[in-house]
Order: structure tokens, then sequence, then C-alpha cells
């Protein structure tokens, strides 16, 4: 039991992103949104862009709780509705639950929200709405249909969780750079957990200490944990992988907040 404990805390970084003021909300035009052009629904702001056509979201009981469950939906445009796609699946968040983070939500606590700000280290997952930048895994290719970038990664190739490093919060090749860190993941485990990796666009500065190394990958079963990332069933993230909007974003949020945020965020 104590070395299971200690390989699941091995994953998603020892420890664990920069300022982007957060978006003003305006209120709902009176005008029949069917009818209303993408260019001008662009003009009223929220922080789900109106580009984007694909959400993953993720839904915790509260800031301590580390089961999730994860739904995804699609839009046609930018004024239709969210349609789910598919049943919601399993997953899992940080061992310490979540806390805010920083993504295209804005950075820490939005206004008038309470909860934790994540941190460096405090094992819990960020919770706000982010890109995502890019996937990774073991295998020569991605499963077929994927869109985002995809790199194939071998023992050299690590995510700096090292505050101090100037490539802190960076996936790379060690052989390319000079080593400056004292930590860093493994991008290449000896474990099945990041057969298959998307990079979360948390902390997308990288300020030293926000928070780093913050993926959507395989989890160990049902009644684990990561210390950061978000986790699942292999299956179901590589059909997740072949099938995701390149521009698709993430959103991780506690059911409460969830249910204030929803309508000025844009969210379904």
């Amino acid at each position: 039991m104590k070395l299971a404990l200690l390989v699941a805390l091995a994953a998603c970084g020892r420890s664990e992103p920069a300022a982007v003021t957060p978006p003003v909300v305006t209120p709902a035009s009176s005008i029949d949104a069917a009818f209303v052009p993408d260019a001008v629904a662009a003009t009223k702001p929220t922080v789900i862009p109106a580009s984007t056509r694909e959400l993953v979201v993720a839904i915790v009981a509260d800031w301590d709780a580390v089961p999730a469950t994860l739904t995804r939906y699609r839009r046609e445009s930018a004024t239709a509705a969210w349609q789910q796609v598919g049943d919601p699946w399993p997953g899992v968040v940080g061992h310490a639950g979540t806390g805010w983070g920083a993504g295209i939500h804005g950075a820490g606590k939005p206004d008038g929200q309470d909860g934790p700000v994540k941190r460096e280290g405090d094992g819990k997952s960020p919770a706000g709405a982010f890109a995502l930048r890019g996937s990774y895994g073991y295998a020569k290719a991605a499963p077929t249909g994927t869109a985002l970038p995809y790199t194939q990664v071998s023992e050299p190739w690590k995510c700096v969780d090292d505050p101090k490093s100037q490539h802190y919060d960076r996936i790379l090749d060690r052989r390319t750079v000079k080593v400056d860190w004292k930590s860093a993941e493994d991008m290449r485990r000896r474990d099945e957990l990041y057969t298959w990796t998307i990079d979360v666009a948390h902390n997308p500065q990288h300020v030293p200490g926000g928070g780093s190394c913050i993926f959507l990958h395989v989890w160990r079963g049902e009644k684990s944990s990561t210390v950061g990332c978000t986790a699942m069933d292999e299956t179901k993230l590589a059909s997740l992988l072949a099938d995701l909007d390149r521009e698709a974003v993430y959103v991780l949020l506690p059911e409460a907040q969830y249910k204030t945020l929803a309508t000025g965020w844009g969210l379904p």
C-alpha cells in the first residue's frame, strides 16, 4: 500500500501556473441570440472564446473532493447552444482537491469567488478554464484523428517543475538545453500513467511557483488520485485525444462554483 501511494504521488509533478486580467462579462443582448452573427456575438465577452467549439468539463463535489465527472460538449457557432457529446465519464484530480489556477479565466480567484489558490507542490489540481497546448505519449504516433500536436517521448524528455529553473513548467528534451533544474517530471515513465498525456495550459506565463506540469493523463483507477493533474481511463483518454478539437477548452470547477459562473463564463 505504501508503494502504491509513493507511485501515485510521483505523477503530475512532485510539486506542481500568469497574471491575466479576468475579462469583463456584459449582459446578454435582448436580441434573439439565434440571429446574432458570430462577429457580433464575439463582442460580448465571456471567459470561453467565441471561437471555441468544444469543451471538456470536469466537475468535483467541492474544493477537497478527488472524484470528478467529465462531460464533453460541442456547439456549431458562438451563438449556438452547447450540446452534450456522449455520456459523462469518471476521473480523478489532485489528492488535495482543487484550487484556483491561472488560465483563460484569469489568475487566482475570480472576482466575488472564494476558495484556495493553486501553488507549486500543494497537491491540488487547478480550477478554471484552460486552453490545451499539445499531446505526448509513448507510441510513435497519436491515435488516428488526433488534432492536437503530438510528440513521442523517450527517457530524456522532462517537464521541469523546479521554480528556480529558466525552463520551469516547460516540456523538453534535456539533451537540447543546459540542465539548470533540480527536479523534473519524467515524460516517459516506467508505468502506464503517461501513455497518453494532454498538456493543460495552466500558468501559461510560467510564473515561478504558480504550478507546473498539469496534464490529462491515465489513472490507476477510480480510487486513485494525482498531485495536480486530471486522470481517467486509458481507453477513454485515447478516444478523447483522437476526436478532440484543436481549439478545445478544458474546464475544472467545484459544483457550486460551476453553477455560479456558468452563465457569465459561457458554459453549458
